[in-house]
């Protein structure tokens, strides 16, 4: 008999090109032996080369989802992903706290690769004021981190410099991810209770990336659902998405970014 899989519930918006999303987080589940449930926030026309149109769901249909999925299959841990305006966030906010959900990683879509921005100034302050507090982990990358704190972060140093003003936000714990920094070397850095720990690695040489947001967002998800403590499930994450990163690196699906290799420890076998 196989143990019953810890339940990993993906709050995002769908991806037509499978490579994000929760297309990302159903794939990062599967591989990392969660099941994962899903509640849709939008549908989006998109791939490789970039998003076409976006349908956005009502926030009251989005509440229902979660929902019906926690009272019956159950939740251990929750991923949020693009929530679209300050009426989902308050929604989906609501349910946390209905079904008293705490393992949450949030996972704040604001700007697009492009750097485009694609969430409104209330819906930053919704996420600021309404989830925050409720989650156990943020992951900003650096224009993420930018957005919420109003000044650009383009350093190590400056990500040091951001750590008390990132934790008076109101989330237990986040994690600012470097992948934009400059040169060869990546750093993530993770603010907790505990005080922070920064980890350092080479940058993996592929055009594949699209989706490795999310993937390490639901990464970190199925280690807490798991009952890992958050740095552990935060280092295993990072090993996952590096791993489905050096897997994908020679595929060659779609004109543009491709997406990771979520399935890479089967193969590497």
């Amino acid at each position: 008999m196989t143990p019953t899989p810890p339940r990993v519930l993906s709050i995002a918006g769908s991806d037509s090109g499978g490579g994000a999303g929760i297309q990302a987080d159903l794939n990062t589940c599967s591989a990392l032996g969660c099941f994962g449930t899903t509640a849709i926030t939008a549908v989006t026309a998109q791939n490789t080369q970039g998003v076409r149109a976006v349908h956005a769901l009502p926030a009251a249909l989005v509440a229902q989802q979660i929902d019906a999925v926690a009272e019956d299959i159950g939740v251990d841990a929750v991923k949020i992903g693009m929530l679209h305006g300050p009426e989902v966030v308050r929604a989906v906010a609501g349910a946390l706290r209905r079904h008293g959900l705490r393992r949450v990683v949030l996972d704040p879509v604001m700007v697009a690769s492009s750097g485009d921005r694609l969430v409104t100034d209330e819906t930053v302050a919704a996420l600021r004021s309404e989830l925050f507090p409720l989650v156990m982990l943020v992951t900003p990358n650096l224009d993420e981190a930018a957005a919420l704190l109003g000044r650009p972060i383009a350093t190590v140093d400056a990500m040091q410099a951001a750590v008390p003003e990132l934790r008076a936000l109101g989330a237990q714990a986040v994690l600012i991810k470097g992948g934009h920094l400059v040169g060869d070397v990546l750093s993530d850095l993770l603010i907790d209770p505990e005080g922070s720990t920064l980890w350092q690695s080479q940058r993996i040489a592929t055009r594949n990336t699209h989706g490795t947001g999310c993937t390490l967002s639901s990464a970190i998800a199925c280690g807490l659902a798991r009952g890992l403590a958050l740095r552990e499930a935060v280092a295993q994450g990072r090993d996952f998405v590096r791993g489905a990163l050096q897997g994908a690196a020679g595929w060659r699906l779609g004109q543009g970014p491709g997406p990771l290799d979520h399935g890479w420890a089967r193969h590497a076998h």
